[in-house]
Parts: C-alpha cells; sequence; structure tokens
C-alpha cells in the first residue's frame, strides 16, 4: 500500500473518530487514540515540562512516550486499526 493510500485513510479514520464523543469511548482508548494520532503527526514527543503540568496532561504525556518508538506510518496504522475495532463492535 502507498503512503498516499495510508495518509487517505487515517484521515478518514481521524474524521469518524472526531464524530465520537468522549463519553462513547473508555478512556484507556482514548489515550492511545490520542497517543497515536500525535506520534501519527508529530513524531517522537519532545518532552516539555510546564508551569501548568496537571495530572491529566502526564496521562497523556505518557501514552505518547509508551509508543514513540512507532515510526509515523507504524502510528497511523494503529490509529486506523482502533477505529476499525470500535466501528465493528
Amino acid at each position: 500500500m502507498n503512503k498516499k493510500d495510508l495518509d487517505t485513510r487515517f484521515q478518514e479514520a481521524v474524521e469518524i473518530a472526531s464524530q465520537m464523543t468522549q463519553a462513547s469511548l473508555p478512556q484507556d482508548v482514548q489515550l492511545r487514540l490520542y497517543a497515536f494520532y500525535k506520534q501519527a503527526t508529530y513524531g517522537t514527543l519532545s518532552y516539555n515540562h510546564s508551569e501548568s503540568y496537571d495530572l491529566r496532561n502526564a496521562f497523556k504525556t505518557n501514552a505518547w512516550i509508551q509508543i514513540s518508538h512507532l515510526s509515523v506510518d507504524e502510528a497511523k496504522e494503529q490509529y486506523i486499526e482502533i477505529i476499525k475495532s470500535i466501528l465493528e463492535n
């Protein structure tokens, strides 16, 4: 599969996810989607501790760090797979 196909599928998955409510997704799934999205769109996290760092952001940062070994394309694939599994259920 070429890169354009992956990018198109990723954008479609992002559009589907944007229609979902937070209440409809368990928090662990929300964190995984967040991490894969960030890795897919920004690449590996460059850690920047700020004064407004709170527990919620700590969980989000931790989720991103845990998958930082993935390439951008791998993160896109994982994001797409999560959305597909949600839609199948």
